[in-house]
């Protein structure tokens, strides 16, 4: 692989004229995308925005088979590696522009997007001829391209469980925390698209009708057609949000009614916002980001609730003392990767050490502003055990005057599985393994004692 180090605007300073192929400014997306994402090690809709002026006007049709090529490249980024690197004769790729890129979407596309092998053979080869630096190393890509392509099936098969996607400190981390056997599970379950799921704002059963989906243990809606979510019945009448099964559980566990006065700390993009005020609670958002502020104003005002939105840190927020607080701590989001996929290949291991600083931060002041009696929920959308478990019983440890109160795996529709010896809640990604698996989340909700 290149140096993480090396500058993407490198390969674009020696570019040379693009010509006008088609299929390919769509290819040029994925591979400047893939390469800002891992380089400077940001979030593929970011790397997609920053990179989009490159690859020219682009239809939706091409942008969205970008977006498609580079998620599938990250998904199964540690499989194409390793098939591209057995077939070089030194077992590395040249750091050559866009070189490396350029032949890992390349390969994602012959192995598992349904593209002809040609096209993506040729296009990545255009991709390299393109690149002043990369041009040298063309015949080198279509050789090496061609002969993943005829090798397609056995590669294909040898990487079913997807133990390879994993990268390695993750797999050793999750194997430590959860067992082999569930660490496998959760490489597996990450190797599939994720599914769409609605968390509705009625009955959840009339909804699963109404959109042909599957109605879940949880209480969610799991929806079994590609259409467009906004073509949905009901999606205009504010009817459901779109909110992954695990998401939608932590709002829960706040136990939020009429009359209640709820604190909703690192609010947006607002699921959580959504579940609570429609209980009929008085919120209080509270978010750091105005540009995300303004996507839960938008969520809310189309799901027809109110709730009364603070834009600032959620660690210097002054109010309260409130009947609950619910804080969704930023965290690696681990627990996303099926959903996100290049977290698996932009995080590090002193990312979680940071992140958990941060949440020790955070956790303090939200324990502060609970009036007794009443209820502090905290959760994260990571794996990682220092940004659950061991952050709260770490807390819990130094602090008096609050108590576990335990989840009930019946509350909330889930596998005892999920709920661990302290009574917190551990969803895995191969959790619900029969209808397909969920996001990974932990929870645990605190009584205010005095």
């Amino acid at each position: 692989m290149t140096s993480p180090s090396s500058s993407p605007s490198a390969g674009r300073r020696g570019t040379k004229p693009q010509r006008d192929v088609a299929g390919l400014g769509a290819r040029r997306l994925a591979t400047n995308a893939v390469r800002r994402a891992i380089r400077e090690r940001r979030t593929l809709d970011e790397a997609l925005a920053l990179s989009t002026g490159n690859a020219g006007r682009l239809s939706d049709a091409d942008f969205g088979l970008a977006r498609a090529i580079a998620t599938v490249t990250f998904r199964r980024m540690g499989t194409i590696r390793a098939a591209l690197l057995a077939r070089l004769s030194n077992g590395a790729l040249p750091d050559a522009g866009i070189l490396a890129e350029a032949m890992l979407t390349g390969a994602a596309q012959i192995l598992f997007m349904d593209v002809p092998d040609h096209a993506a053979v040729d296009l990545a080869v255009e991709l390299a001829k393109s690149d002043r630096l990369a041009m040298h190393y063309a015949p080198l890509a279509n050789a090496v391209l061609r002969r993943i392509a005829s090798d397609k099936a056995s590669i294909v098969a040898a990487a079913a469980d997807g133990h390879l996607d994993t990268p390695e400190w993750l797999a050793a981390r999750w194997s430590a925390a959860y067992g082999a056997e569930n660490a496998a599970a959760i490489a597996a379950m990450h190797a599939q698209p994720p599914h769409v799921d609605l968390t509705a704002f009625g009955d959840p059963a009339a909804l699963a009708t109404a959109v042909g989906g599957i109605l879940l243990p949880s209480g969610s809606v799991r929806l079994q057609t590609s259409e467009s979510v906004s073509n949905l019945q009901g999606y205009t009448e504010g009817v459901f949000q779109v909110q992954d099964a695990a998401s939608a559980l932590p709002a829960r566990l706040v136990g939020a009614n009429a009359g209640m006065r709820i604190l909703d700390l690192c609010a947006a993009p607002g699921g959580k916002t959504a579940q609570l005020a429609a209980s009929g609670a008085e919120v209080i958002a509270v978010e750091r980001s105005a540009q995300r502020a303004e996507r839960l104003t938008e969520n809310l005002a189309r799901l027809k609730l109110a709730a009364e939105l603070v834009i600032g840190d959620a660690g210097a927020y002054e109010g309260g003392p409130f009947d609950a607080v619910l804080l969704d701590a930023p965290c690696s989001a681990t627990g996303t990767i099926r959903r996100h996929p290049e977290i698996a290949w932009t995080k590090r291991l002193e990312d979680i050490f940071a992140l958990a600083k941060q949440q020790e931060r955070l956790i303090a002041h939200a324990a502060s502003l609970v009036k007794p009696g009443g209820t502090f929920v905290y959760s994260t959308c990571s794996l990682e055990r220092e940004e659950g478990e061991r952050q709260i019983s770490r807390w819990l440890s130094g602090v008096k005057g609050f108590a576990v109160v335990p989840v009930n795996p019946g509350e909330l529709g889930v596998e005892p599985a999920s709920i661990t010896a302290e009574g917190f809640l551990r969803v895995l990604p191969s959790h619900f393994g029969a209808f397909g698996g969920m996001d990974g989340f932990f929870a645990a909700r605190l009584r205010r004692l005095a």
